[in-house]
């Protein structure tokens, strides 16, 4: 099938991105948010974002981006989308709840994606009487920016959705990557007991905050430390994904320490709190926590 129409659920940072680069790569967008104040907020993302790429010259038209663009609080006016991106809160009853009310609204031959990282995309495919046309595309943030979207197949998804997923993915901009509906898929399933292992490490004395990023920074190349790049996905994000990936491996090396546990507890998540390993009271000047 042809994809002419994108629906996106949600328009936070990753709804927002997704929509944004839809909308770049020529394909009529359709918003769909819970109240307009969040719509607002989103579109003044994708504004500022558009305007910074017109300045640098990447895009040539950012009024015809924009006319591509519509928001809307109607579920209704997802009827005609080709695909339906969901990029709402990472909660399995939430996103079930999402897919379930506007499955009979959305034309039968839509593919329906979701953008989560951790969730198995098999327990989201249950709320839909199309189970068969249900697959995962995990972008990453910065959308706009970063090239990878992981296409997860299920053991139910149709091979023509999985080949419309991946085109659709190119068309973006983007590299697709294919893999199965294993937990965390491939960018998790490596990269957080990785994270994990640079807080046990602080926690054992091993190093201090600033020394273990600039370790992986200058000795892998890495473009950001594990801590700096924690507090860039977000703490409680992280910590969410770790119960995830602990309750279907059962393994230590994706158990939240004790420090990550306590840092969310206290409300510390990283640069969106303005406080998490690191402190960002200056944003271009953020101090390590000494914990």
């Amino acid at each position: 099938m042809e994809i002419r129409k994108v629906g996106v659920l949600g328009c936070g940072l990753m709804g927002s991105g997704i929509a944004q680069v839809s909308a770049t790569a020529g394909f009529d967008v359709a918003v769909l948010e819970v109240e307009q104040r969040f719509l607002d907020k989103g579109f003044a993302g994708i504004e500022k974002s558009l305007a910074k790429f017109a300045e640098k010259g990447t895009i040539k038209d950012p009024d015809a981006i924009r006319a591509r663009l519509k928001g809307t609080t109607k579920k209704e006016d997802l009827a005609d989308c080709d695909i339906v991106i969901e990029a709402i809160i990472e909660n399995v009853a939430e996103k079930k709840k999402m897919f379930a009310s506007i499955d009979p609204i959305v034309k039968k031959e839509a593919i329906f994606a979701t953008n989560t990282s951790s969730i198995s995309v098999t327990e989201l495919l249950s709320a839909v009487k199309r189970p068969e046309r249900v697959i995962g595309m995990h972008f990453f943030n910065p959308v706009p920016l970063m090239k990878l979207v992981e296409v997860v197949k299920t053991i139910a998804t149709a091979p023509d959705v999985y080949e419309t997923a991946s085109e659709f993915g190119r068309k973006l901009g983007k590299v697709p990557v294919r893999t199965s509906d294993k937990t965390g898929f491939i960018v998790n399933r490596l990269l957080v007991p990785y994270l994990l292992d640079a807080i046990r490490a602080y926690e054992e004395g091993v190093g201090s905050i600033p020394d273990i990023d600039n370790a992986m920074k200058l000795g892998c190349g890495y473009p950001m430390g594990p801590f700096t790049l924690l507090d860039f996905v977000g703490l409680d994000t992280t910590y969410y994904i770790t119960h995830v990936m602990f309750d279907e491996f059962k393994e230590r090396r994706f158990a939240s320490p004790p420090l990550l546990k306590r840092l969310v507890m206290a409300g510390w998540y990283g640069r969106k709190t303005g406080k998490g390993f690191y402190d960002y009271a200056d944003p271009n000047n953020p101090v390590p926590g000494n914990f």
